[in-house]
């Protein structure tokens, strides 16, 4: 049997240690990555983009880019929106203005190391008023491999990219 002694420095040993885990992915290494978004030409307004990632399975992670300062139609971006349960008043990522029809789309954020080759994706839902609402119009592994490929949309994204 161990002391008491023992045993409470072993308990602290152990949350400590967890604590340490639980806070790594704050501290860990950051890069800036560039997101690439070309717009198809298309009938319509400008459309708004939830550009996010989800691990291996779909679920979300974090939002890297929102575009569309309406929050009324966030919902629109229905996979982004029921994995966020977001409000109208918080966002977690940058946010900008809605592109329009053969529109470009570039913005750099900072995506942490850990995220990278680790078998998570980037994800783009869109959505346009009065017209369709795409969720995973773009779905790509988040893959050192992956950095400056262009790949297509299905409908209003002509093509997507990510520069590290």
């Amino acid at each position: 049997m161990m002391p008491i002694r023992t045993t409470r420095l072993l308990t602290l040993a152990a949350a400590s240690t967890l604590s340490i885990a639980l806070l790594a992915p704050g501290l860990a290494e950051a890069r800036q990555v560039t997101l690439s978004a070309r717009l198809a030409n298309y009938n319509g307004d400008g459309a708004y983009l939830a550009i996010y990632v989800t691990d291996a399975n779909g679920g979300y992670q974090k939002s890297l880019w929102l575009s569309g300062s309406k929050s009324k139609y966030w919902k629109h971006l229905r996979d982004w929106a029921r994995a966020t349960g977001i409000s109208r008043a918080e966002v977690d990522g940058v946010t900008g203005a809605s592109i329009g029809s053969g529109g470009k789309l570039d913005v750099t954020v900072d995506l942490a190391d850990a995220l990278i080759d680790a078998g998570y994706q980037i994800r783009i839902d869109t959505a346009v008023e009065k017209s369709r609402e795409i969720p995973a119009e773009v779905t790509v592994p988040l893959t050192s491999a992956g950095s400056g490929q262009a790949v297509p949309g299905s409908f209003y994204i002509k093509s997507f990219q990510y520069d590290m």
